[in-house]
Parts: structure tokens; C-alpha cells; sequence
């Protein structure tokens, strides 16, 4: 069996229990929010930092377009689809009424023109043509919308609609929302939209410019509002997932059935405040950060480099730095053959003495196993001082 050592490595950081209130939040929420449901979370880890009724089934309106905006996100991502696809809208998706572009039957837009629709006005026809464009039809668009969240963990949540129009058993949550806006917040050329204040389109036959300004005030008066949409109809009230990042640190506050929409944007960046005022986001490891080396037994090399495989982001309680440890745990040597990518050990994370993250270390690069020539080579060099 191989021998496993650790090294001890004392660290200035701060660190919190991802998903977790009882450890970086307290026994209980210290302020209250005036509206039905509200969360913060942390979007590095997804720990959350405040709550109030976060599992409630809720109407969301608009901000159903987060999952709408993903999808297109992901398809982008995996070459399905292209910002420069030319997307032809139907007769459904120029009637869908409430906020839109006015997109006409047969007009034909650019993806990247609709996105801009969707994040910076919350176009509903755009939102649907973009769905029609990546499924082929509505209903199985939102078929896609409900299988991405249940992936997610999105547990309460049911989409009826690709823009968050009423309609019966649309439903979701504050915490559904906030893990939805963190999965699209990771793609980082949404955030040229997201981040937008006013733009403009061209659109309908006459192809007249239309002037777009973003629905989320914060974007125009929040130091590092980074997203994410907003919402509102006579059922879900004003509804509101804000994003901020400052230095390393981004939170997310998701605010659903506010009083009014000036209240939603109040208490929104309430939440924010509260984040950026007590918390801090150290950063333990980039991925592909280099690690260290290892003896590789049998192998052509005599040694190989080690990386993080991911990320390492870790969040606690102002002040509370003195109280990290990091450990990096190894077996004294590998066995030839290894791949790029393949586990060797693991970086360990601990507040005090318990743990509160970690992450593997990987190969960087393939060795193949040495052969006899290789062996007898390495040998003779060793003989002849080499």
C-alpha cells in the first residue's frame, strides 16, 4: 500500500461551509426584508447568508428568463447554436404581448440581437424565438428549461413558459433562482448584456431603432452591479435577482413579491450591503494552479507537475483569517502509466479543525510507462553521472 504523508501548510484565509447558514450566517436571519421571499448567497460557493421563506412556491414573472437565458448560454457553449444564427420569429413569438421588441412574423434576427432584447428590455418575443430557435417549439424548449432545472437541484421549481408570462403552476422559488442565476453568472459573455445600461435595436420591416434600457435600476447605481433580471406582473408582484462583485467576492440576492419596485431594488441592495460588509471571498487555488511535483515510478519521466483540477474558492467571516489551515495530501511516489487530468491527491481546507473545502490535485501532463530501452537508459546515465 502506498504511504501517504501530508504536508502542512498554515495559511492566512477565510473559509465557510458551502451551502450552509448554521456556520457563516448564525442562528438567526438579523434584519427582515420587506418582501414574501428573499436570499443571499455567495456565488463563488453557494453558501447562503440570508433567508426568508427561500422555498416558498412563488409566480416569478420575468425572471424566468434566467433559465431562458442559460439554455442559450449552453448551447452557444457546445456549438449548437451561434450569436450569429439567423432566427426567423413565428406568428406565437411576435404575439406574446407585455414587454417586447415588436418583433414581426418572418422578421429574422441574430441571436445575438435577441439576447440583447431579453437581458437588457425582457423581451418576451424575443425570449420565445430565441426557445423556438434552439428546440425547434415552445413546448419542448420548456421541456428543456424543466430538465436543466431539475439538474440544477431547482427541487421547486416548474416552467410553463420561456419568459414568465402568467400562466397556471409556473412556479419557483428564491433559492431555485439564486442557483439558476449563479450557474449563468459562470458564463462570462453573458455579462456584456447583463451589465449593459441602455443600447439599441433595429427591428420590424420598416426597421426602425429602438432605444433599450435595462429593467435592473441597480445596474446604473450599484458599485460592481454585475446582473441579473428583473420581473413583475399583478400575480408575482416585483421580483428581482441583483448580483454584485466586488474584488474576488460576488453575492447574489434574489428578492420575489416586493411591494413595489423601487422596494425590490432597496431591499436587494440591503442584501448586498450586508454581504460585502461581513464576508470576504479568499481565493485558495485558480484551476490548472500549479501545485507541486512527484516522483513517477517506472515511468519516462522521473518526475511530473501537479495542478489543481478546479477552482478553489472559499468564504467565511471578516477577521476570521488566522484561523485556516491548508493540507496537501500525496502518496510519496505514482506508478507509471498516467493521464492528464488523472487524481493524485487532494488539497484539503480547514477552519480550526474542521473541514470546510477541498479539491483534487491532477496530472498536468501524460507520461507513458518507460520501456526496457528507456530503463537501461536511465541507468546508464545514473552511472555515468548524468
Amino acid at each position: 500500500m502506498v504511504k501517504k504523508f501530508k504536508i502542512m501548510i498554515c495559511l492566512s484565509l477565510i473559509i465557510s461551509l458551502a451551502l450552509s447558514t448554521a456556520i457563516v450566517n448564525g442562528d438567526t436571519a438579523p434584519f427582515d426584508i420587506n418582501a414574501k421571499s428573499a436570499i443571499l448567497i455567495d456565488a463563488n460557493t453557494g453558501t447562503v447568508l440570508y433567508e426568508k421563506n427561500i422555498h416558498e412556491k412563488l409566480p416569478p414573472a420575468s425572471v424566468t428568463k434566467i433559465m431562458t437565458m442559460l439554455l442559450v448560454m449552453e448551447a452557444i457553449d457546445s456549438n449548437k447554436i451561434t450569436l450569429n444564427d439567423k432566427v426567423t420569429v413565428s406568428e406565437r413569438a411576435s404575439k406574446m404581448g407585455g414587454t417586447q421588441l415588436y418583433l414581426e412574423p418572418g422578421e429574422v434576427k441574430t441571436v445575438e440581437e435577441l439576447m440583447k432584447g431579453v437581458a437588457i428590455r425582457s423581451a418576451n418575443d424575443a425570449s420565445l424565438a430565441l426557445g423556438e430557435h434552439i428546440a425547434g417549439t415552445e413546448e419542448l424548449f420548456v421541456q428543456e428549461m424543466n430538465r436543466r432545472a431539475k439538474e440544477l437541484g431547482m427541487n421547486n421549481t416548474t416552467f410553463v413558459n420561456t419568459n414568465g408570462l402568467p400562466a397556471e403552476g409556473h412556479v419557483t422559488t428564491a433559492y431555485d433562482i439564486a442557483i439558476m442565476s449563479r450557474e449563468l453568472l459562470k458564463h462570462k459573455s453573458i455579462h456584456k448584456w447583463l451589465t449593459t445600461w441602455m443600447d439599441t435595436v433595429v427591428v420590424g420591416k420598416r426597421q426602425s431603432e429602438q432605444s433599450l434600457v435595462n429593467t435592473n435600476r441597480l445596474i446604473n447605481s450599484y458599485q460592481g452591479a454585475n446582473g441579473i433580471k428583473t420581473g413583475y406582473t399583478t400575480e408575482a408582484l416585483h421580483c428581482l435577482s441583483a448580483s454584485a462583485t466586488r474584488g474576488g467576492t460576488t453575492f447574489i440576492s434574489v428578492i420575489l413579491a416586493a411591494p413595489s419596485s423601487q422596494v425590490r431594488f432597496n431591499e436587494a441592495a440591503k442584501l448586498l450591503d450586508y454581504g460585502f460588509a461581513n464576508y470576504n471571498t479568499v481565493e485558495v487555488v485558480k484551476k490548472d494552479g500549479f501545485v507541486g511535483n512527484i516522483s513517477l515510478n517506472k515511468g519516462k519521466k522521473a518526475e511530473i507537475e501537479l495542478v489543481a483540477k478546479d477552482n478553489l474558492n472559499v468564504l467565511v467571516k471578516k477577521g476570521e483569517e488566522a484561523k485556516v489551515h491548508k493540507e496537501i495530501v500525496l502518496p510519496e511516489f505514482i506508478n507509471a502509466p498516467i493521464k492528464k487530468g488523472d487524481t493524485v491527491g487532494e488539497i484539503i481546507v480547514k477552519l480550526d479543525e474542521t473541514e470546510v473545502g477541498k479539491i483534487d490535485i491532477v496530472s498536468k501532463e501524460d507520461v507513458e510507462k518507460s520501456s526496457i530501452i528507456n530503463t537501461l537508459g536511465k541507468m546508464f546515465n545514473t552511472m555515468m553521472g548524468k
